[in-house]
């Protein structure tokens, strides 16, 4: 398998505004040869066509030579390469791989010694990244839409790159769409549509390849502030609006604990109900879920993490796949500091005692696909999906490693160390081994107290969750956990005392009732609090899989109405692998997926198929 090789500690380079960029790393990833010749700058001029569903157009890279080679390798995944010009205005004659397991094809360029600039000329094929919806699948129902997802490694299915997260570089972007759509970037973007459905973008910070983003629908603004606003579609536009009022306030917090904002604009956009994943971290832009808009600014504390990563993995990024957690971990502590600023102690402690339940799952459900090494924070994914790593290690164990230190050093010494930490490394890349060693000498050195009784490598090399992990007593689930009991023991539902309660204690309520209950009981309790009808999707998600155990079958329509249109795989998952448990339910789940599942991202059809056996 080609790979990045390493590069000398001191092989860095600058920026023209003066930024560090990281060095390369040995990324199993990436077929690119970073390690010898470079992408510094991409100028990208490309056309959305919806009735071909293509990207069309071309990917100008500026080059650096770091080490004599012939040739420069980009990574593609079922693009079309039309050509390749050379800046001295040659024809190369470039050679495409065939397609590698997961990796997509290495493009093969050759150049001189004196090469400074190339470009490729090329169109999508089945690109993993892109989700091409119909006007029926979107809220408007008027117009077609396009947005990417490109981590952890699809940005190649779009754009010929060198595709790795330790190689940065800054774009620029012409964007060329059917009038009256407006198209969006991960860089500088426009408020109102073009008249002419042409949009420039410029992204003058360097970025890894997994942050590019592109949408294109329909979309209207509405700014919350002088530097950050909502994106949406009109038909939702005012109902994302009034749910994230508050991001000014997230991003002054997040700025007094670790250090100014240093990307301009914050702004999210809320796509079609297609989208994958939560939010997704792309500079200046988040892309962000539907299902977050509860009505109540009850699932906002997914924006407090969105927002947290332009710390932690858009300024310090994971330098490999292996080493997912130094993004992830960090956010999830990053996005707690924030919900607790915000919300209270009291609140938080919800969220840190359901991540361990969580935790706790995902570590039992990698044991029992034989997969305990990747209960490990530092993990080895050669020869795997990078996206084999995006699991809730990297997410819970690497937060309640960081809420350990925590408790271990004292807030006010950890929150220095952190703020130091994203100063010291801003816009570069980040191994688990350069963040051990720098953890030690910045503040563990000389505390062999605190280094005993946090035991780093037990944390990051050992599986499992360790005996010294912190497991946070919510009080407020104490009050719930009453409750349970209570309705346990004969207690109607009507009769329970919830009042006031929030999302977190529905959840807790939901995930903990009596492993047996009759049909009765499930009744009971959705005449007393309409289960089946919220809007909530955390509180509906958790409900249907309680449905599907205990037969609830007055639930099923809901269900189904539900998996029709969310695309959210955190949603889709547990449910599509709960209904394959039965006979029955496995009929039920073919049924439902037959129609559901065009309105799926390519990457939550992927998993779909997989937990559905239709494809290994």
């Amino acid at each position: 398998m080609a790979a990045c090789g390493n590069i000398p500690e001191d092989q860095t380079m600058t920026n023209k505004d003066n930024r560090t960029v990281d060095t390369v790393v040995k990324d199993e990833h990436t077929l690119s040869n970073a390690d010898a010749i470079r992408v510094k700058h991409l100028s990208l001029n490309i056309r959305v066509d919806f009735d071909q569903k293509k990207i069309k157009g071309s990917a100008h890279w500026q080059i650096e030579h770091l080490q004599p080679a012939d040739e420069i390798i980009f990574d593609t995944y079922d693009l079309s390469i039309d050509s390749v010009m050379l800046d001295d205005g040659s024809m190369a004659e470039f050679r495409l791989d065939a397609p590698q397991p997961y990796l997509g094809s290495a493009l093969h360029i050759p150049v001189k010694p004196h090469t400074r600039s190339l470009t490729i000329y090329y169109q999508t094929g089945d690109a993993l990244a892109l989700q091409w919806l119909t006007p029926e699948q979107t809220f408007g129902k008027k117009h077609p839409f396009l947005y990417t997802q490109s981590e952890s490694i699809f940005a190649r299915s779009w754009i010929p790159c060198q595709d790795g997260p330790g190689i940065r570089y800054t774009y620029d972007a012409i964007v060329s769409v059917p009038k009256g759509l407006m198209a969006l970037m991960s860089a500088t973007n426009p408020q109102r549509p073009a008249a002419e459905g042409i949009y420039h973008f410029n992204m003058e910070i360097p970025v890894p390849a997994y942050l590019m983003a592109l949408a294109v629908g329909d979309i209207g603004f509405k700014a919350v502030d002088k530097r950050s606003g909502v994106y949406a579609e009109p038909a939702i536009l005012d109902k994302a609006h009034a749910e994230l009022e508050d991001m000014g306030k997230m991003i002054a917090i997040a700025e007094k604990l670790y250090g100014p904002y240093r990307w301009g604009r914050y702004d999210v956009l809320v796509l079609p109900s297609g989208f994958p994943i939560g939010g997704m971290e792309n500079p200046r832009l988040t892309f962000a879920t539907p299902t977050i808009l509860a009505g109540d600014k009850s699932l906002v504390n997914l924006i407090a993490h969105e927002l947290a990563h332009n710390w932690s993995g858009n300024l310090v990024t994971n330098a490999t796949w292996d080493d997912f957690w130094l993004n992830e971990g960090f956010t999830v502590y990053f996005e707690r500091r924030i919900t607790e600023a915000m919300y209270g102690k009291d609140y938080v402690d919800m969220l840190w005692n359901l991540s361990y339940q969580d935790m706790e799952k995902a570590v039992n459900d990698l044991k029992k696909d034989g997969l305990e090494q990747d209960t490990r924070l530092k993990l080895n994914l050669e020869g795997r999906s990078a996206d084999e790593g995006l699991t809730d290690i990297a997410y819970e164990k690497g937060a309640h490693l960081l809420l350990l230190i925590e408790q271990t050093c004292g807030r006010e010494k950890f929150d220095a160390f952190l703020r130091q930490y994203f100063d010291s490394h801003a816009f570069q890349s980040m191994t688990t081994e350069k963040f051990l060693t720098y953890l030690d000498e910045n503040l563990l050195k000389d505390h062999e107290d605190w280094k005993k009784a946090i035991d780093i490598d037990a944390w990051v090399y050992g599986t499992g969750i360790p005996a010294n992990c912190p497991h946070t007593d919510a009080l407020r689930f104490q009050r719930v956990n009453g409750q349970i009991a209570a309705f346990e023991n004969g207690t109607k539902a009507a009769a329970l005392t919830t009042t006031d309660w929030s999302t977190y204690e529905w959840l807790q309520f939901l995930r903990n009732l009596p492993a047996q209950m009759s049909r009765a009981q499930m009744k009971d309790l959705d005449q007393a609090f309409h289960f089946t009808q919220t809007q909530n999707s955390e509180i509906a998600d958790v409900w249907f899989l309680q449905s599907l155990r205990h037969n609830y079958t007055e639930a099923y329509p809901a269900m189904k109405a539900f998996l029709y249109v969310t695309g959210r795989q955190k949603f889709l998952e547990p449910l599509y692998e709960e209904m394959m448990n039965t006979l029955e339910g496995s009929k039920m789940a073919m049924e439902i997926y037959v129609k559901a599942r065009p309105n799926y991202h390519p990457l939550a059809q992927k998993n779909i198929d997989k937990i559905l056996k239709l494809s290994k």
